[in-house]
């Protein structure tokens, strides 16, 4: 009787048993299925944040340059742009002059070599005069429907700005690399002075995950792009200019037995000790500070200050109207600038940002303006400064 008690017992254990791993193996098993599209759903909701931080970055950095919408400005190309991301809206058009470019090339090349015969050289001629008509015949048409934006920079025989500077990589390591390094030569053709690089480990103001947010959210403009997008472009990218102008003036006043000046550095009290003894141009300091009149400093940088200090209003710095005025009765009731001048104050401001945040506004401006000045420079940025009232 008690055997019988006890088999009863051992059998639903095994039972149990049985049924509860068969359970945790078809939970096991369910779990392994769906791991795919769990993991899918997690970095999907983690793009749709990282575009969501980029477009709050976006509007505090880069829109000032690159417009609210990023369709471009006077300070920099649109990214919002069917050029960035290489579509070419005429895509048979531009292979079959690619074709005849390459064609034409290659028989100059012939025409130039000296056993090239004159009959040779006659049906070169020809073939060229040919190719050039045909080029136009095929670009005429494409040329007018894409007027509007070619008077705005576009070329419809280069539609990917990638291809035009040379970069063999993808979209997206381009735009993040650009941030990352900036583009300096770019003070030479953008009134707003050139970009700067917004990576830490560059000087600049902004994290690599920052950055990364930044480029999902430049990314995310891609799409089925239309004419109509073309056309609502502001601006397209300029091609850098020849920057041998400003290295024929160095080596003209260097031949000339002139001297270079020195970057003020950033040593604040040298700098101070040093202005004493120079006298500030208000205009130039003007045209320094808004890049107008082809204004440089020293080493051929355009400052573009009012990109971010605008003259009323507040971007993402404090307005240039009413600067001095706010030295002299807000900062410098500050604690902790009790025994600063305003001129120190200023000096400071310029060649070491980041010393004093003015409340409200974060970290972002650049910090190497001190390796980008003369002394004369600075004088003349003070002393348009304190015109501003």
């Amino acid at each position: 009787m008690l055997q019988g008690m006890i088999f009863p017992k051992i059998e639903n254990r095994i039972l149990v048993g049985v049924l509860s791993f068969v359970t945790i193996m078809v939970l096991l098993g369910w779990a392994a299925i769906n791991e795919g599209g769990r993991m899918a759903a997690f970095e999907q909701t983690f793009h749709a944040r990282s575009i969501e931080q980029g477009a709050a970055l976006f509007t505090s950095n880069c829109s000032t340059c690159h417009g609210s919408d990023g369709l471009g400005g006077a300070k920099g190309p649109a990214l919002n742009n069917p050029q960035l991301f290489g579509y070419d809206f005429f895509p048979e058009i531009t292979k079959e002059i690619g074709a005849l470019r390459t064609e034409k090339a290659d028989l100059q090349n012939e025409a130039s070599r000296s056993d090239t015969t004159p009959e040779r050289l006659a049906e070169i001629d020809t073939r060229v005069a040919e190719i050039d008509a045909r080029i136009e015949e095929l670009d005429a048409p494409r040329r007018q429907q894409l007027q509007a934006a070619i008077d705005r920079g576009y070329d419809p025989q280069r539609p990917s700005r990638l291809q035009n500077v040379g970069w063999a990589g993808t979209t997206e390591s381009f735009v993040l690399t650009t941030l990352i390094h900036g583009r300096p030569v770019s003070n030479n053709y953008w009134s707003g002075g050139g970009m700067v690089a917004w990576s830490q480990t560059a000087g600049g103001p902004l994290r690599m995950d920052q950055l990364e947010d930044l480029t999902a959210y430049i990314m995310n403009w891609q799409r089925a792009w239309t004419i109509e997008d073309l056309f609502a472009v502001k601006q397209f990218a300029i091609e850098p200019v020849d920057p041998t102008p400003l290295r024929a003036q160095i080596e003209q006043l260097q031949a000339s037995g002139g001297v270079i000046p020195e970057p003020v550095g950033t040593n604040v009290r040298d700098i101070v000790a040093q202005l004493a003894d120079v006298t500030g141009d208000p205009a130039r300091g003007d045209a320094l500070y808004h890049g107008t009149n082809g204004a440089r400093s020293f080493n051929g940088t355009a400052l573009g200050c009012s990109t971010c200090h605008l003259q009323e209003g507040v971007a993402v710095g404090p307005q240039t109207g009413g600067t001095y005025t706010r030295v002299l009765n807000e900062r410098l009731n500050d604690p902790a600038l009790a025994s600063y001048t305003p001129e120190q104050y200023l000096v400071e401001s310029i060649v070491l940002p980041n010393n004093y945040l003015v409340p409200g506004f974060q970290g972002l401006m650049i910090a190497n303006f001190g390796q980008n000045l003369s002394i004369q420079d600075l004088a003349d940025l003070l002393a348009y400064l304190e015109t501003q009232q």
